[in-house]
């Protein structure tokens, strides 16, 4: 019997039913019965399984969708840990990571770390940072971490979350972040919106965040209240690559890279 909780945070009960389906999807083919799925403390969730695939069947959940470390002793410096922005202040970014004993502790990373990661080391304010990249509360993020103590610990993005970044400036193509919704509703309200045409693709950043990637030309802004009508109970937050690039005076995309 194998007992995890996955990094990716839960917004509703009711989506217990789609992570069941997901789960039974990743584990297709593979000798594992979930025996159990409930939502934790901090509303991250919990599977329960077993069977002669349990390795296998582990495997499979933290590359998908990533395992919370539950525990500060089972973090590292250096560790890689996917996350979720809890709080914007005035000098961090505080960072849930899923550690909850002996007593909840989030990850800071400092404002200027950010500022020398994503915007060539210029001192900008944090309100500058999130409405460049789109961040946000409950917004996925990749850390690394750099110094943990029993009261403190300390992350940078992790070069995973940087390439991330990256490639979405160099694709110069608007993003809408959708915040509290499984790609499957995600997709739904495209189409009850009408406004598939004006879609590439929808890329997961969690089992309930994705990226909706515009097509060249289109204003991710302009279908925020097309698509959030029909997600009453989301968060949607747009990624600019043209506004970066503009705001840090690169005026060829190879400068970005």
């Amino acid at each position: 019997m194998t007992t995890v909780v996955l990094s990716s945070k839960i917004y509703d009960d009711k989506q217990l039913a789609y992570v069941e389906e997901y789960l039974k999807t990743l584990f297709k083919g593979l000798m594992v019965n979930i025996e159990n799925i409930e939502i934790t403390v901090d509303s991250r969730i919990q599977v329960v399984f077993h069977g002669e695939d349990e390795k296998v069947a582990l495997n499979y959940l933290e590359k998908e969708v990533g395992l919370s470390p539950i525990s500060l002793e089972a973090l590292k410096k250096f560790s890689k840990v996917k996350g979720y922005i809890a709080k914007l202040g005035v000098d961090e970014i505080l960072v849930d990571i899923g550690v909850i004993f002996p007593k909840t502790l989030g990850a800071s990373v400092p404002l200027q770390q950010l500022q020398a990661k994503l915007a060539d080391g210029r001192k900008i304010a944090m309100q500058k940072m999130a409405e460049l990249y789109g961040l946000t509360e409950n917004m996925p993020i990749t850390v690394k971490i750099t110094s943990l103590s029993e009261n403190h610990v300390e992350a940078e993005l992790d070069e995973t979350q940087l390439a991330t970044y990256r490639r979405w400036v160099k694709t110069l193509f608007d993003r809408l972040i959708v915040l509290g919704a499984s790609q499957p509703e995600t997709w739904k309200a495209i189409k009850n919106a009408r406004c598939k045409s004006d879609i590439i693709t929808i890329e997961p950043l969690g089992l309930f965040e994705n990226a909706i990637v515009c097509k060249l030309g289109t204003d991710a802004v302009g279908l925020i209240p097309k698509i959030g009508k029909n997600l009453p109970n989301t968060k949607l937050e747009v990624f600019k690559p043209k506004m970066i690039l503009n705001f840090l005076g690169i005026t060829s995309i190879t400068q970005a890279v």
